[in-house]
């Protein structure tokens, strides 16, 4: 039984790998269940129990994320091109269902996202993958590395992380003005509070960029810091990495108490090594760093 269980979700995952590859097309029931190995006569039935969502709302909700991504992020995409990749055919009617999912306009969204209907909007996309999601670890998926200590420019985040999206869009749009692409200097995440304190407004991160470019003159939001270099216990996530949670609760819950290690004075943290809406969600990367003595 455990092994058809776990062919079965193999499969699932399968097409939701494949609906996040192939947002650009069509994306029908037929289609979906062939890369699944299911009957068509059953596979919406099946997906829908599975996810608790229909096929047709979970490929919309999926494309909607990748479009909202575009508009906050990046301002090379027009409006009308982001609606078509969408898979809209005229930008009125996806300014209609954007509107109807976020209270917002594509236009309105893309000057002045409010992220917190956005963040409910997909509620149900992030309940569906997480039924699939990577949630338990083993001792082989953790290393122990001598990292190097990293210079970095520093944008908090202090407060309600709802409102996470908006210090993300202003800390992406400061590190293009200044040049430092992702791909030559590194993207880190370090937690200062848990993921969801008892108040909201005790959550805290830190926004960073590695540079050795000097920092000042680059107003109050941004500050120069350092990763300090040492051991750290290293697990690698692979795919839908919005929520590292489950990977940080294994280190400090399972791995940390079993290994005989101690945690240092400094902060849990993570790389992140690719990104959305770059990559599909699915091939997302991100290396959780748990400080060592």
């Amino acid at each position: 039984m455990k092994a058809a269980l776990q062919n079965y979700r193999a499969r699932m995952r399968r097409v939701l790998d494949h609906i996040d590859r192939h947002l650009d097309d069509g994306l029908d029931l037929e289609s979906l269940s062939t890369v699944a190995a299911f009957s068509k006569f059953h596979f919406h039935r099946q997906f829908t129990a599975t996810f608790g969502l229909s096929v047709h709302r979970y490929v919309q909700l999926a494309r909607l994320k990748r479009a909202s991504y575009r508009l906050a992020y990046s301002d090379a995409l027009g409006v009308t091109d982001i609606a078509m990749d969408a898979g809209y055919d005229a930008p009125d009617a996806f300014a209609r269902a954007f509107r109807q999912r976020f209270g917002q306009s594509p236009s309105s969204f893309r000057k002045s996202p409010d992220w917190e209907p956005w963040l409910a909007a997909f509620g149900p996309l992030d309940n569906a993958r997480s039924k699939l999601m990577q949630t338990t670890f083993t001792t082989d998926d953790v290393t122990i590395r001598d990292v190097p200590a990293t210079k970095v420019a520093i944008m908090e985040h202090r407060g309600d992380p709802a409102t996470l999206g908006a210090t993300i869009r202003r800390f992406v749009a400061w590190r293009k003005a200044a040049n430092l692409h992702p791909s030559k200097h590194p993207t880190f995440n370090v937690w200062r509070s848990e993921r969801r304190p008892a108040s909201p407004a005790d959550y805290s991160v830190d926004l960073c960029v590695g540079t050795d470019q000097p920092i000042a003159g680059c107003g109050e939001a941004i500050k120069a810091g350092e990763i300090p270099g040492g051991r750290c216990a290293v697990l690698r996530v692979v795919g839908y990495t919005d929520n590292l949670e489950p990977a940080a609760l294994y280190l400090y819950r399972d791995w940390l108490p079993a290994s005989g290690e101690e945690a240092r004075d400094f902060p849990i943290y993570c790389q992140r090594l690719s990104f959305f809406p770059e990559v599909p969600e699915h091939e997302t990367v991100a290396e959780l760093f748990l400080p060592l003595k």
